[in-house]
């Protein structure tokens, strides 16, 4: 959540609203408005019924001591206390609504976001790498027959899949070789964490409340959820603590599956990898001093766009517009791969390609809105009182699902081998994947 301070002041309710708006979010400035006048006008009751008690308990004693007769002013606190039982009860009942309230709302845009109502309107910053000319008509993954979705859904249902060979050990080679980067060059920490989370790790994140229906619970003795990504446990590993800003910046890296339901994905993306309900990626997380998080961001994305460097993917970068950004972001990059064997895509002169950017990654500054529903600050000067709200910051480094699928569409070969990327080659022990059998 942002902070509720905005909230309690006109020029703070006129900020958020605007804000909001950016999105296509209506706030309602009324309620807001009431909700936090009654805020006050309670604790400021509270307060004074609470110093009304002491004040009165204080004079049975002197009564009691002088012997005068202290039974009206026994009645009188127990009056008093029941006053102050009903005011807190309204007071905690307002509390829970503003904070309810808050908790529904995304984060504010950063202003440097642009402004547009879908995908349609991201803004392209920059292309890297060669688009590969095929001599040949190139096939998409599925086309290609080196994994079983027949199998998948056999098993599980739709969006499920089944690799094997080379294709099962390309997938976890890619995984090895991201951990690798960036443990070994780019300094994160590695991190095993669970895959199964409570909803309190889930409300921390932002899933929850708002985002329940694309997860998929587990029945048993607790409220378990499986997590949507590697964010959820990694992120709550700060959560309610109170950090120095010497142990900022934390720079996390953790492999782990995920599982989303796809709840607002019917009919989109139903062909081969592209969208799944169990997918694997590699996460990058970094909690940092709040002044450093937009040159943070920065850095995370160069991270990711690293790997996808030395695989030899082009890729391009993408600024996500203010009815695209995720509900937790403040700003947000995609990182979108090429991919051949797909078509929709344009070049830079309009002619249109066999093929089109993907995404592959989204790396995002959270600002303070996990912090404080986490619980999670730091203290900027030793010795001092005063904290404030870490900064979180997330991206895939990168989905080894669509990286996979990204180097079968890319490396393919006109007699449906793929060839292994050469930094993958060590990984891999060798040089090619073979076609699949007829």
């Amino acid at each position: 959540m942002f902070d509720p301070k905005l909230l309690r002041t006109a020029e703070g309710l006129e900020r958020v609203s605007s804000n909001l708006a950016r999105r296509g979010v209506v706030l309602d400035v009324a309620r807001c408005r009431y909700l936090e006048e009654q805020r006050k006008t309670l604790q400021v009751e509270a307060d004074d019924l609470r110093n009304h008690r002491n004040t009165r308990s204080k004079a049975i004693g002197v009564a009691k001591a002088s012997g005068q007769d202290i039974q009206p002013l026994l009645e009188e606190v127990a009056g008093l206390k029941s006053e102050l039982e009903n005011n807190e009860t309204e007071l905690v009942a307002v509390q829970t609504e503003l904070e309810d309230l808050l908790l529904g709302l995304p984060n504010l845009l950063d202003d440097s976001v642009p402004d547009g109502d879908d995908e349609g309107h991201n803004v392209e910053l920059r292309r890297c790498g060669q688009i590969r000319e095929f001599e040949f008509e190139p096939r998409d993954h599925v086309d290609l027959g080196l994994l079983d979705f027949e199998s998948g859904a056999r098993l599980s249902g739709s969006r499920f899949v089944v690799m094997r060979g080379g294709v099962a050990r390309l997938h976890r080679a890619l995984i090895q070789f991201m951990l690798n980067v960036h443990v070994e060059e780019h300094g994160y920490t590695e991190v095993y964490a669970p895959y199964l989370v409570g909803p309190e790790a889930l409300r921390g994140t932002g899933q929850l409340p708002k985002f329940s229906e694309d997860l998929f619970a587990v029945e048993g003795d607790k409220e378990l959820y499986l997590i949507p990504t590697a964010e959820v446990p990694v992120t709550n590993l700060v959560a309610g603590k109170l950090l120095d800003a010497s142990d900022l910046p934390i720079k996390m890296a953790a492999h782990t599956p995920c599982f989303r339901s796809e709840a607002g994905a019917h009919g989109k993306d139903t062909r081969g990898m592209i969208r799944q309900h169990q997918f694997e990626k590699v996460e990058l997380v970094h909690v940092v001093r709040a002044e450093d998080s937009f040159d943070a961001l920065e850095q995370l994305t160069g991270h990711a766009e690293i790997v996808l460097q030395r695989l030899g993917l082009p890729y391009r970068v993408m600024a996500l517009c203010s009815g695209d950004v995720g509900a937790a972001a403040a700003k947000t990059y995609d990182l979108e791969v090429w991919m051949p064997g797909q078509s929709g895509d344009h070049d830079e002169s309009g002619r249109l390609l066999r093929g089109r950017y993907r995404e592959i990654s989204s790396c995002s500054n959270c600002t303070d809105y996990q912090a404080r529903r986490m619980g999670a600050r730091y203290r900027p000067e030793v010795g001092k009182k005063q904290t404030v709200p870490v900064h979180t910051l997330n991206g895939s480094g990168v989905a080894a699902g669509r990286c996979l699928i990204a180097i079968l569409e890319n490396y393919q070969q006109a007699d449906g081998s793929v060839l292994v990327p050469e930094v993958l080659k060590p990984y891999m022990g060798i040089d090619r994947i073979p076609p699949a059998e007829a």
